[in-house]
């Protein structure tokens, strides 16, 4: 899996590396017990700090998406909690997303057949 960083983004690097390693594991890119990079390893490969990286991983093991031990680094987790529901935070964006493509004209019909494809993916 290739991380990209979009420098001009609102979103902060390490959330942009979290929601990219979240999408992966989500659409199977990233398999179940799959090793990561190193934080070092990751951080020179997309030229950013160390301390960027450190907290990404802090965030997806504290999610419950990665495990992380000093002998083995960072794994995917073999199996993910399902929390079977929608954080509010989560629900705060999807909220803004669906407002702001209301606002520019986007039928319903098209948001939910991107739901769909997403969901399915």
């Amino acid at each position: 899996m290739i991380i990209r960083i979009d420098e001009l983004s609102d979103i902060p690097i390490y959330m942009q590396i979290r929601n990219q390693i979240v999408m992966g594991i989500s659409d199977g890119s990233l398999a179940p017990g799959e090793q990561l990079p190193t934080v070092r390893a990751l951080a020179l490969e997309i030229g950013i700090n160390t301390m960027t990286v450190s907290k990404s991983y802090q965030l997806l093991k504290t999610e419950g998406y990665i495990m992380t031990d000093r002998k083995n680094g960072a794994r995917v987790r073999t199996t993910i909690e399902k929390q079977g529901s929608i954080s509010e935070s989560n629900k705060a964006e999807l909220k803004r997303i669906v407002s702001e493509a209301r606002l520019s004209g986007v039928p319903k019909k098209e948001i939910i057949g991107l739901v769909d494809e997403y969901y399915g993916a």
